[in-house]
């Protein structure tokens, strides 16, 4: 997990410690592989979600499978824009965060 407060909700930590066979383990912040599925998920919403109108949920998921569909066929890899020395600067620092876990 990225160190995101929605993961450290007491919620969460309650569901965590009664489910003992899930350990969570941080990444260091900007850091995670998880940032490329938000800039993803942005897109989705962006160019295939936002002001758009559905009549019904099968509707939205036959719109969002279109676009996935489209995206598939233009297939074009993200590229990272940092390279491998600039991330690992960052991952490296003593502190990433101010999380308390």
């Amino acid at each position: 997990m990225d160190n995101y407060a929605a993961h450290k909700h007491a919620n969460v930590k309650a569901w965590l410690a009664e489910n003992p066979r899930f350990k969570v383990h941080f990444t260091p912040t900007h850091a995670s592989w998880m940032n490329l599925v938000e800039v993803w998920f942005g897109i989705v919403e962006r160019q295939a979600i936002r002001r758009g109108v559905f009549t019904s949920v099968k509707d939205l998921n036959a719109k969002i499978r279109a676009f996935i569909d489209g995206w598939n066929h233009r297939s074009h890899p993200f590229v990272w824009t940092k390279t491998a020395d600039e991330v690992l600067k960052k991952a490296n620092r003593k502190k990433t965060s101010n999380a308390d876990h």
